[in-house]
């Protein structure tokens, strides 16, 4: 059997390592490139000596004509705003792409460049899809560049996207989002705020009520609900190294039987794969996800009864960016959805 060759743009962080690590396992493709300007002609397991006599590779560089030659669907892992130009390369050469910056995941132009920059590309923001496979696989396959979800937002549209439309939230209320994340979010680079001495043995919020993930999560939820949801956002930094918990606070506008809630969920995704549902009182925690494509989500009805309280669990490298992105490399190859994606949480 002819293996599908794929190419990794931008493979010397975190994202590129995980990305690295599935693929080698996968077996329908072949890892035929891996491009960083940072160390061309460094083999791969010089770097990342977890993938030695697993990546046999030498980083390229970062060429797009090059690439073309090389591989059949492209992984772009560069930072937001780097991909818009080498995204629109390779899809003017034919190529499928699977993107795991920022800068196709916004349908609306003006809302992109409101949070990041001028968008360069604009016309193809409409040939995008949003890679959310739980939600959106009906339009991946055909889908010649998969904007992949950013990792925060695959934790907080996960648990939210069946509950919105069953109007249970009070008018005009807003939606407060409690979420935390392993370090390894914040890529690989040298910044202080990811020192170990910062980290360790600490625990603070970032940017609250002020992180570009959250127009995404708006953008994205009334696209599957109809409604544009008030959210407060407050992301935390966890002194450990992978890993995202979202406990997500609903004030309730009526009265609700917890088996509404459990219906809701087991409608939405009680045939899915990747996302496993816990029974009621039961909350999700990071070591059960840790090294895999899962998304546990669980639930709570506050004892007043006034509030649904909401958790779910996933691994940032994982679901939250390279497993989500080979599972959307399936779905645009017509795989079996799962394939390469079968590694059990690593515990402890």
């Amino acid at each position: 059997m002819t293996k599908i060759r794929v190419a990794i743009i931008g493979a010397s962080g975190y994202t590129g390592v995980e990305l690295m690590r599935i693929l080698a396992g996968h077996p329908q493709v072949e890892l035929t490139a891996v491009t960083s300007r940072q160390h061309i002609g460094v083999p791969v397991a010089e770097l990342f000596p977890s993938l030695r006599e697993i990546v046999n590779l030498k980083f390229i560089d970062s060429k797009v004509e090059e690439i073309i030659t090389l591989a059949d669907l492209v992984f772009t892992a560069l930072p937001h705003k780097a991909a818009i130009e080498v995204v629109a390369e390779l899809y003017q050469s034919g190529k499928r792409v699977v993107d795991l910056s920022a800068d196709y995941r916004f349908s609306d132009r003006s809302l992109y460049e409101s949070w990041y920059q001028p968008h360069t590309q604009p016309e193809l923001l409409t040939q995008a899809v949003y890679g959310l496979p739980e939600l959106f696989r009906s339009a991946i396959p055909k889908a010649r560049i998969v904007g992949n979800p950013g990792c925060y937002p695959t934790s907080v549209i996960l648990p939210l996207a069946p509950i919105l439309p069953l109007n249970l939230i009070e008018r005009q209320a807003t939606i407060v989002i409690d979420a935390k994340s392993g370090t390894s979010g914040a890529g690989r680079g040298l910044s202080l705020g990811s020192l170990y001495c910062e980290v360790n043995e600490n625990f603070k919020p970032y940017k609250a009520g002020n992180h570009r993930h959250q127009p995404e999560m708006v953008e994205q939820l009334k696209r599957v609900s109809g409604i544009a949801p008030e959210l407060l956002f407050v992301p935390h930094l966890l002194p450990v190294s992978r890993g995202i918990l979202s406990t997500i606070y609903l004030p309730l506008s009526r009265d609700v039987d917890i088996s509404e809630i459990e219906e809701a969920f087991n409608k939405a995704y009680g045939n899915e794969i990747f996302v496993r549902l816990l029974p009621e009182g039961e909350l999700p925690s990071l070591n059960a996800v840790r090294g895999s494509n899962y998304c546990d989500i669980g639930y709570v009805l506050a004892s007043d009864k006034r509030s649904l309280i909401l958790f779910s669990a996933i691994d940032n490298l994982v679901k939250g960016a390279a497993g989500q992105a080979v599972q959307n490399m399936n779905l645009m190859l017509e795989l079996p959805e799962a394939t390469g994606l079968g590694t059990v949480s690593l515990l402890p």
